[in-house]
């Protein structure tokens, strides 16, 4: 049988739908029972992360943590967060259950590397908390790509762009709003840009831009499929290695 997904989201609800939009659409089915177990543990009082990242709210490393218990106890057999920004906490949240939790860097920089050749420039649209505790920066290092960000005002902008979509606004001053800044850093040399939020692949057609887009969303739920899957390959290939010996 497939893994058991478990979604630790809710951060926020929109996000977290279209990372469950995002999961059926990629999973290869031609029938309910194709698809996967998915359990999800949408949380929206979950403190703001940002907030106290930048020293101006509550730790959400409590809530963070019941709820990724919640969903081992429920019957995940790994965990994932489509949630850039909380990925700040992904160790503790980590430490605090048995089951493996997959980051969302690592998904978005693989694609990041596998899709753009030469990529040696990366740029990010992110909140600023996620900026500031530079998950990106670090994830990319290892495969030596430079990451560019927008400058203080900019910055400013996505903020507001990801706080309205979370308002539910959607509209085309918020998506002109991104695009302008992603633009901005793709005329300093970045040959990609990263929507280093979730929110952000909701206001942004990456046809409309000049380099590639990688979304945070998808890598994620591109590697949870494959994550789930895996047992199922595994086993399909015991099965045919057994029935060739026969």
């Amino acid at each position: 049988m497939a893994l058991t997904v478990g979604v630790l989201g809710g951060m926020g609800p929109r996000a977290t739908a279209d990372f469950f939009w995002k999961l059926i659409e990629l999973t290869p089915a031609q029938r309910d029972q194709d698809h996967l177990r998915v359990l999800i543990e949408s949380n929206p009082w979950i403190p703001d992360r940002s907030a106290f990242i930048l020293g101006e709210g509550e730790d959400p490393t409590p809530w963070l943590v019941e709820a990724a218990r919640r969903l081992e106890v429920a019957g995940a057999d790994f965990l994932v967060i489509p949630c850039n920004t909380a990925h700040y906490f992904l160790q503790a949240i980590r430490d605090s259950v048995g089951i493996p939790v997959l980051d969302i860097t690592e998904a978005v920089v693989e694609a990041a590397v596998r899709e753009v050749p030469g990529l040696v420039t990366a740029g990010l649209l992110a909140t600023t908390a996620t900026v500031h505790t530079r998950l990106y920066h670090r994830t990319f290092a290892r495969w030596e790509v430079q990451v560019v960000v927008p400058e203080r005002e900019e910055q400013e902008v996505v903020d507001r762009a990801i706080y309205s979509v979370k308002a539910g606004d959607l509209g085309p001053g918020v998506r002109e709003d991104v695009r302008r800044v992603g633009l901005g850093l793709v005329a300093r040399g970045a040959q990609a840009i990263v929507l280093g939020c979730t929110e952000i692949p909701l206001v942004v057609d990456p046809e409309e831009w000049p380099v590639p887009v990688l979304d945070s969303t998808l890598a994620l739920a591109r590697t949870t499929v494959r994550t789930a899957l895996s047992t199922w390959r595994e086993e399909d290939e015991s099965m045919a290695r057994s029935q060739k010996g026969r």
